[in-house]
Order: C-alpha cells, then structure tokens, then sequence
C-alpha cells in the first residue's frame, strides 16, 4: 500500500497544476456573506465551511504574525505555500486582492474600527422586527474592544418551576435589549490576553475546539450573530392557546447566537518556542426543554408560559435561555522546535449549574452534554514535517459523571504531502463509544450519538485538490466510516458507511465557464433500503445521488450571469422506496459603479417531483443591493417566497406567499 502511494504521488508531481488548499470544497469567487449563504444554500459549501469562513470574516488573520495553522486557514493556501511566505516576502497583491475580506492588521497605526446596525423583517409582521448592533474599534497599542447587542421581542424570560402545577413556567417573551457578547483585548510581542467572549481551540481539534475553522491555534474574539434567514409562527403553544388568526400568523425570529465561552483567557509565548494558554469561563447557557431531565423518570419537562396578559398554554420547541450556568476553565501547553514540528497538552473541565429553583434538573440523552454533572478532557497532539510531507496527530481521553459512562478516548490523524502546487490528505480517526466531548471539533460523519457526532466511530478520510492556473479546478474527496458498537439501535454495530463528492471548474473563458460537482452518500453500504432520511430507532439504510451543473458567463467586468440544475435520488419510503429532487438556480449580477453592487437569483426547489402536496416545493426570488458613500455602506435585501405546493392532498395547507427584506448599514473609520 505505501508503494503504490508513493507511486501515485510521484505521478501527481509531475502534473504542472496550481492548487487550493484542501480545506473547504470550492475557492469563493465572492466573500460577501450573502454570497456564502448562497453557495451553502446550492449545495457548494457544507454547513462546516459556511460557519468557518463567517468567523474569519469577522475575527481576521494577521499574515504579518499569524501561525502557520492560522494562516493555513485561508482560503485557497496550502500549506507549502504558507512554509513559501517567508523566502517569498508574504502574500502576493493578488492573494492579499482576493483575500481582502478576510485579513487584518494586529497594530494598525491608528484607531480603526467598524459598526453593523441590522435588521430583518417580513411585510406580514405584526410586531416591530429585530436589530442588531456590532462594534469594533483596535488601536495602536495592540488593543480591541468589541460588542454586539440586540432587540429581541420573542425571547422567553427567565424559567422557574411551579410547585403547584409541578412544572416548569417560563416568564412571556417582551420588547427587550440584550448584551450576549462583548470582549476587550490586548496583543503584545510575546503575550495576548481577552476579557469577555470568545472561542478557542487547539490541535486536531479533538480534545478542545469552538473556533469552527479547519486548523484552530488559540482563541479569538467572538461577536457573531446569525441574521434570521425567514418566518417562524406567531404561536408558539400547544393546541387550544391561540385563536386560529395567531396560529396563522407568522412573524420575523430574533437574532440567533451561538452561547461559547465567557471569561477570560490568554497566552504567553517565549523565544524557545514554548506557549502556554489558560482559560477560564462563567456562561449562562439554553436548552430547548426537550434536552431537559426532570426526575428519576427523565422525562421531558412541561413548560408553561406565565406573565400578565400572557395566554395560558404550554411552550413548544422553544429555547429556554439561561437555564444553567457553566463553570469552565482549562489551558493548552505547547513546544514547539520548528514551525513544523511541536507537541502540544490540553486539559479543560467544565461543571454545570442549574439555575431553575425546586427543579432536579438533568440533560437528557439528546442534548449533547453528559449527565450527571461534571465532564471534561485531556489530550496530547503533535506535528512533525519534512519536505512534501506533513504528520498530524492527537488522542484524548474524556471524562464524565454519566451513570455506566465515564468516559472514553479518541484519536485523530492527518496525513499531508503537498507542494505549491497541489494537496493531498489522508486522515484516519477513531472515537470510542465513551468520548462524550460537547466542545470537540473533530471530522467525523453525520450521524449522531446522544447528541455528539464525533463518537462510536472508526473513519477514514482521503482528500485531492488542484488546479491549472486560469483554466481549470479539481477536488475529490471520500470519506467512509463505521460504528464499531451499538448506537442508539441494537443492531447498529459493523454499519458502514460512505460519503464522497467530487468537482471540476472550467475558468479557460469569461463567456463560459463550467462547473461539475457530484455527491454520493450511503447509509449502511451493501444493504438496500428506503429511509436514507429517516430518524427512526431502528437501524436505517439508503442513499442519495446528486449531480449539479452550473454554467456562468462574464460578459463584461461589472456584468456575470450564471444558471445551476441539480438533480437528486433519494432513497425514501413513501415513493416506492425512490425520490427525486431538483434544484434550479438563476442569477445575475451587476456593478454599474464603484459605488453600487446588484445581484438578483431565482430559486426553484421541488423535493419530490412525482407529487405536488408532501414535502418541500418552493420559489424563491432575492434581489441584493449594495451602495457605498464614503465609510458607510448600506446593503438591502428582498426576497419573494411562493410556497408551490398544492393544498389538495397536503397535510398543512401551502403558506401564503411572502415578502421577506433585511437591511444592513456599516461603518468603517
């Protein structure tokens, strides 16, 4: 086997190709966060890559002082051509071009900053709709500040439990400002310190990571929020609460963020190569209720909605926030010999409070935290490279207070060889049944156990990337696994199972440039089956097949227009056991000046074509402008969605169509 790699690698150094890094699945022509939305909605970017892009844009790289993991993270650099940037002077103006969006300046010359004020709403709304403000303003002195604050109107409030009614009653959503993050941080030569919230990971991301990107080294400050992307009901209580007209209703959600950590860490580096971090953590976290224990019984607790003037009903599917309290602290420990060879510790615990009075709280199974009380881990990673070739690896151990757990261990390993001009990666990982790990980061399938998806799971990845510089792109990867134990089902131990994908992009021509992609997944390979989406708690088998075309033509510098199809099997049990999807894409997008940007797209998207009343079919038309006047730019959004499903037959009757816009006006001094 090892000859026939080597074989194969030789073979690939002898092809004149430029590559990308073999980070993410395609290299974004546009940054805009409308952009990379786009591209997750067609299918081009999994949810991993969206989230991972979304936080560089907004924390940054410093190509000036980053590490070589940090810089790795960039889109589009491998790593031979990170390990260049030093006999090469940096970046060159093209990459520093392209990569605009995501770098930074650790000590600009003066005070800078930028504010983002905004906002969602649907013409059918019925209560006034939801803001958000960011802020971030750096200095001189290697200081940041930051924070982001929101309007909420449909957050519940503070949970208690009810003795007479021996349930939980969550206080009615209202009108209300909320700070959830907000940091102060200083950088130095050798040290960096934050107060306030940020996230942080290490390694392999196995033992600790919450950054989201592909190669974590620290932490960095965190103020993302995620802008509400449609319309949620009006009613959120069971039957009987609400007259029919509420229950109808729909209304713009709040603002969403994701609850990391909240305290205060740093990092110290010396000159031998040595860093140290060390992190502490006081959160308030949420839960939606069915996540929570109550009793010896487990079961899922009842929430009641209480207030004045608030309907009597029973909340449901609702987060409620703040319904514990987590203590966390921990640090990392690294040696490093070169920028390619250093082995690292990292140690972290974390123990629960519940913050609901005369309640025996717990989580349950599905909530993705261990029971019982406290749980942590402690892993060893280490780096070693020589020319082409780079090795990664890191085991961990967790603990936990779950009654029969305790704990379990994992191990991760990448393998990397890669020059300037293309990539390679073999990465092998194993997680025992135990490794119950709420903040890993770890590669791992879909499927999940009690919550976490990196566990009960032995895998192999292997990844290919690279390119003809101005003509042509290439990327394939496969990824197969297997749970060497019960899962959530008897029976579920041996299963195998498989995803790969593949791509090509033709860029030879502006008025034709072409693009392939396929993806193939299969649940249970070598069984046949029906329920490649199913959920159930026996074991489920199946599979699905998508092909997608995607033509675009540049037909002036400030004029692009470009048309997708893709079309799905999908392995179901209602259709006779097949289903086929389609999704079609149009959009054009024009710059008449500097000043002003337009993109308009059409959506059509049908989940089963052989009926019109079961499951999704849809139209969606947005039109994206963007004007800037100096330092502020302001960017609107309309959408129309036509639910096109048809009422004869449906089990809920098609929505009316909608009239969804968003608004975002930013600053930068």
């Amino acid at each position: 086997m090892r000859s026939v790699l080597v074989r194969v690698w030789l073979f690939l150094l002898g092809l004149p190709f430029t590559a990308l890094a073999a980070t993410y699945e395609v290299e974004p022509e546009d940054t805009g966060e409308q952009a990379l939305f786009a591209l997750k909605e067609d299918g081009a970017i999994t949810a991993e890559t969206l989230s991972a892009l979304l936080v560089l844009r907004r924390s940054g790289v410093d190509p000036a002082h980053a590490s070589r993991a940090a810089l790795y993270a960039l889109p589009g650099l491998t790593y031979a051509r990170v390990d260049g940037f030093t006999a090469s002077g940096g970046l060159t103006t093209e990459e520093r071009r392209r990569l605009a969006p995501f770098l930074t300046t650790s000590a600009p010359e003066r005070v800078t900053g930028d504010a983002r004020l905004l906002t969602a709403f649907a013409a059918s709304d019925p209560v006034l709709p939801p803001l958000a403000l960011q802020v971030r303003v750096a200095g001189p002195e290697g200081w940041r500040v930051g924070l982001l604050t929101s309007l909420t109107r449909r957050r519940l409030g503070s949970v208690h439990r009810d003795a007479n009614r021996r349930a939980l009653v969550a206080e009615a959503p209202g009108v209300s400002v909320v700070v959830p993050k907000f940091h102060g941080q200083w950088t130095g030569e050798r040290a960096s310190v934050l107060v306030g919230s940020y996230r942080l990971g290490f390694g392999q991301r196995l033992t600790l990571d919450t950054t989201g990107l592909p190669t974590p080294d620290g932490f960095l400050p965190d103020d993302t929020v995620r802008v509400p992307g449609g319309v949620e009901r009006w009613c959120f209580l069971g039957e009987g609460a609400c007259t029919p007209e509420e229950r109808a209703a729909d209304v713009t959600p709040d603002f969403q963020w994701d609850e990391g950590f909240r305290g205060v860490v740093g990092t110290v580096r010396t000159s031998s190569g040595v860093s140290v971090t060390g992190f502490g953590s006081y959160q308030s976290r949420s839960l939606i209720s069915h996540a929570l224990c109550d009793g010896t019984a487990c079961k899922a607790p009842a929430v009641w909605l209480a207030g004045t003037g608030a309907p009597m009903g029973r909340v449901v599917s609702r987060t409620l926030p703040g319904v514990f309290h987590e203590w966390a602290g921990g640090g990392h420990a690294a040696m490093a010999w070169t920028r390619r060879a250093q082995v690292g510790v990292t140690a972290w615990g974390a123990r629960p409070v519940w913050n609901v009075e005369g309640a025996a709280l717990d989580f349950r199974s599905t909530a993705g935290y261990p029971a019982g009380g406290a749980f942590g881990a402690v892993g060893v990673d280490g780096a070693w490279g020589l020319g082409p070739v780079d090795l990664f690896v890191e085991v961990a151990r967790t603990f936990d207070s779950a009654m029969g757990g305790g704990g379990g261990y994992g191990a991760l390993q990448r393998t990397v060889v890669a020059d300037t001009s293309k990539e390679l990666e073999l990465s092998l990982r194993a997680y025992g049944r135990g490794f119950a790990n709420p903040y890993t980061g770890a590669m791992s399938g879909p499927d999940e156990l009690e919550g976490s998806r990196a566990r009960n799971e032995v895998g192999a990845r292997v990844r290919y990337l690279h390119r003809v510089e101005g003509a042509l792109r290439l990327r394939g990867e496969v990824d197969a696994w297997t749970q060497p134990a019960d899962g959530a089902a008897v029976g579920s131990a041996g299963t195998v199972n498989l995803r790969a994908s593949a791509r090509v992009d033709w860029r030879a021509h502006a008025l034709f440039q072409p693009s392939l992609w396929t993806e193939y997944r299969d649940k249970d390979v070598g069984v046949a089956g029906d329920c490649f989406d199913g959920s159930g708690e026996d074991p489920c088998a199946g599979s699905l097949l998508r092909i997608t075309a995607r033509v675009k033509a540049e037909l002036h510098d400030a004029v692009s227009v470009a048309a997708q199809y893709a079309h799905a099997r999908v392995d179901d049990p209602v259709n006779r056991g097949v289903r086929e999807d389609a999704h079609a894409v149009v959009e054009a997008q024009v710059r008449p000046c500097d000043a002003v940007r337009l993109r308009g797209r059409a959506v059509w998207k049908d989940e089963d074509l052989s009926t019109r009343n079961r499951l999704e079919q849809a139209f969606r038309a947005t039109l994206d402008a963007s004007w800037t006047a100096d330092a502020v730019t302001t960017r609107a959004r309309y959408a129309w969605v036509v639910d096109l499903k048809d009422a004869s037959g449906a089990r809920t009757p098609p929505d009316a169509p909608r009239h969804l816009f968003a608004l975002e006006v930013e600053t930068r001094f």
